[in-house]
């Protein structure tokens, strides 16, 4: 008896006590904002590290978490795209390939920055080669699909840099945007100043089975129309609107058919030919916050409606307070929006009145990883590998500057009291 009884003391301990869920690289409402609790505020890659896992491939994309199962997307040198298994001690529990690899042009990214999302069934990943799957647990592929395959999204030609958007997951449905440029034809001296194949597509969650492709394409010029925004998914059951930033304009999505139900736009006035979107939107309070003009101009905007709200439904402009990658979080009456250079601002979605401002620690490199808000503190990782933990009360402060010596581009994962912080080389857990 008593040597069972430490057998058990012996798994409780060694066990993780789970709570939280992280099921897509925006947190567990989808909104940049983690769960309560008491995280860690300093760091180094040395201390307070649980554990630290070197990763056999490059990948850009943020972890998904899902009780004692944490998801993971990389590539193999310019081989193979794979998703991992990890439980919550670093162990790994199974790898799938799945097709080969095309390889990220900017340095710190790669073929595997989408994100992968999960239902607590199964997990879903996207590559930038257009390879598709759902997985279940235990590693078996339920589905599969290439997207350039089935609808000719070759990203050679008609992306400049790297496919950026994650899946997201609408009633019994996953849902992709596809933003790009129409491709160059042969005997074309330039390229073309328009997009003729932009599309948000629905497939079914159990099947696979495509529910509908609705073309997006909007006459954005030139690299304009290459948006790399993850969608954003509001309402319940057979009522959710999917909405989608880029190529100038938001528009609104009727999750069941795919029918634009509303636009606003454009945010891009005198047709800038290099207003590529890459920061993704932020909803609170009834309102969407559109980042635009590459950090130039944030912008709210009153959802719902129907055609063209561009008049009825802006609620203000604030410009100069945005990122050219990272997004903006908006919570609490709030939304917390950073510059490329590490200037946080604070603003109030009522009066669009700036709150406060502080300027983080200035440096050679820029912020391109999205912050994340948890128990009052925010999280924001510069590319350089520093991640600084600011308190966003009434007087905002750094907390933590933790310098990992790794470039970081993913998004800080907080669950149950501890940081997962993916490098582009390493897997971090942090915290006690």
């Amino acid at each position: 008896m008593r040597l069972l009884s430490c057998t058990l003391l012996i798994l409780l301990i060694a066990s993780p006590s789970l709570a939280d869920n992280w099921p897509n690289w925006r947190g567990p409402n989808g909104n940049s904002v983690g769960p309560a609790g008491d995280f860690p505020a300093n760091w180094s890659p040395t201390e307070n590290v649980v554990w630290k896992l070197k990763l056999p491939g490059k990948g850009s994309s943020t972890p998904a978490v899902w009780e004692d199962n944490i998801f993971v997307t990389y590539n193999v040198g310019s081989d193979a795209n794979l998703v991992a298994c990890l439980d919550r001690r670093g162990k790994e529990r199974w790898k799938v390939e799945l097709g080969s690899a095309i390889l990220g042009k900017y340095g710190v990214a790669s073929g595997a920055n989408p994100s992968p999302v999960t239902d607590g069934t199964n997990v879903f990943v996207f590559f930038k080669s257009g390879d598709l799957a759902c997985l279940d647990f235990d590693g078996n592929i339920v589905w599969r699909a290439n997207l350039q395959k089935l609808f000719g999204a070759d990203t050679k030609d008609t992306i400049w840099w790297d496919m950026g958007t994650s899946p997201v997951l609408a009633t019994d449905s996953l849902v992709i945007a596809y933003q790009r440029s129409a491709a160059q034809k042969e005997g074309d001296e330039k390229p073309p100043t328009y997009s003729d194949n932009s599309f948000v597509v629905s497939f079914d969650r159990k099947s696979g089975e495509v529910n509908w492709k609705q073309d997006r394409n909007l006459n954005a010029p030139l690299e304009s129309a290459q948006s790399y925004t993850t969608p954003i998914v509001v309402g319940e059951g057979g009522d959710q609107t999917i909405l989608v930033l880029g190529a100038d304009y938001v528009t609104g999505h009727d999750a069941a058919s795919g029918k634009e139900l509303w636009k606003f736009g454009t945010l891009n006035p005198n047709h800038e030919q290099y207003w590529r979107s890459i920061a993704s939107a932020a909803i609170a309070d009834g309102y969407l916050f559109a980042p635009y003009a590459r950090g130039g101009s944030l912008t709210a905007i009153k959802l719902g409606g129907q055609g063209d709200v561009t008049e009825s439904h802006a609620h203000w402009m604030v410009p100069g307070i945005s990122s050219d990658c990272a997004t903006p979080i908006a919570a609490n009456g709030k939304v917390y929006s950073g510059t490329d250079r590490g200037k946080l601002t604070c603003v109030d979605i009522a009066t669009g009145e700036i709150s406060w401002q502080l300027e983080l620690e200035k440096s050679g490199r820029r912020y391109k990883s999205s912050p994340i808000l948890a128990g009052g503190k925010l999280y924001w990782a510069r590319e350089d590998g520093t991640v600084f933990v600011v308190d966003v009360g009434d007087k905002p402060a750094v907390v933590g500057k933790n310098a990992m010596g790794e470039q970081i581009v993913a998004t800080p994962v907080l669950v149950d009291g501890q940081v997962l912080l993916r490098t582009l080389d390493n897997l971090y857990l942090i915290g006690k």
